[in-house]
């Protein structure tokens, strides 16, 4: 690698019958995009030229089967050895979820061997993915393992960003697994990626109550009572800007929304109905609290129109740009942080 002025992203392919390879092809086309970042696409590549074929792309690639070899400013794609396979648009299949897993597997492991700064990963098929290595609800739960840290399923838009307490579970699961602590250390790890990784200073966040009208003060349910409300006292209390909970069938709107810098949902539909409502294809999930940068689209792997080669890839491309602006503004913190420690330190041997 001959240059690191420039971000490395790394891309996973996602589901192969899926419309992942589309919207990647599509993306990279961009000379906004191509001119960002260096990227590397982990894809076999036979299957790299037979997409390039389908989708009639005058793509350019550097072809690799060592990282050592990736390119700056060019577009490498990381050639690895896998069964063959026939790709059949729109079909979710075993061979398909394994060559997912593969693909995802090297592009996390060359982020986290330092080869890659980052990673964008293209949608999965949850349930043909699943094996004795992948036993995951998801990306979010996968990256963690893999990389460590503490995972907020983070979706984020100019307008909105949306955290979640609980997320792949059943929603009959869901008050059993909203303690203090749990709501505690999503405040938290909201708190420090909006900072960190989106350079708000004093961050303000808007939590949701669990019942509807938030409880009605215990006539609909005692969770805001018992669990919710005590931990934003306590919060309030260190001097984090919490307020809450609100009622969420009538707080998603833009008006109030501005208020706020984040909103934490306490369950999956709660956050994401209006979280793509509002965000529509501009959307994009985020895994903050990881010790590495990770974006996708905030869509699935699209079956019912992977034939017809019409997927709008918006939420990819804006998946890539976040990645960088997320990048670059967590390296900029850091080493502000790490200046500020070197100048405190020389003050106290003086």
């Amino acid at each position: 690698m001959d240059n690191k002025n420039k971000p490395i992203i790394a891309i996973s392919l996602g589901d192969p019958n899926g419309i992942g390879p589309e919207i990647i092809f599509k993306s990279l086309q961009r000379k906004d995009i191509q001119s960002m970042a260096t990227y590397v696409v982990f894809v076999p590549g036979n299957l790299w030229s037979f997409y390039r074929k389908r989708f009639d792309s005058k793509l350019a690639s550097n072809q690799i089967e060592n990282l050592k070899d990736i390119q700056s400013n060019k577009l490498n794609v990381f050639n690895f050895k896998t069964d063959q396979f026939n790709v059949e648009f729109g079909e979710s299949s075993r061979e398909g979820g394994n060559l997912a897993f593969e693909s995802l597997t090297l592009a996390t492991n060359a982020v986290k061997d330092g080869f890659c700064d980052l990673l964008v990963t293209a949608p999965i098929n949850k349930a043909n993915i699943q094996s004795k290595n992948f036993n995951f609800p998801g990306h979010t739960e996968f990256l963690e393992n893999a990389w460590g840290g503490e995972n907020l399923m983070f979706m984020v838009h100019e307008n909105i960003k949306v955290g979640l307490v609980t997320q792949h579970i059943p929603l009959k699961d869901v008050s059993a697994t909203l303690t203090g602590k749990a709501i505690s250390k999503k405040l938290d790890a909201i708190y420090t990626s909006l900072k960190l990784d989106f350079g708000i200073r004093d961050p303000k966040i808007a939590v949701m109550g669990l019942n509807p009208h938030a409880g009605d003060n215990g006539l609909l349910g005692k969770e805001e009572l018992d669990v919710i409300i005590p931990t934003l006292k306590n919060k309030l209390e260190k001097g984090m800007k919490v307020f809450g909970p609100y009622a969420s069938d009538s707080f998603f709107t833009f008006d109030k929304l501005s208020k706020f810098d984040a909103v934490l949902a306490m369950y999956h539909d709660q956050g994401l109905i209006p979280f793509k409502t509002l965000a529509g294809m501009e959307g994009v999930n985020f895994t903050a609290g990881l010790p590495f940068v990770r974006t996708s689209p905030d869509h699935g792997v699209a079956y019912d129109i992977a034939k017809e080669h019409k997927a709008d890839e918006t939420s990819m491309v804006e998946a890539l740009y976040a990645a960088v602006d997320i990048f670059n503004m967590r390296k900029m913190n850091t080493e502000l942080e790490d200046n500020a420690l070197k100048i405190s330190s020389n003050q106290r041997r003086r």
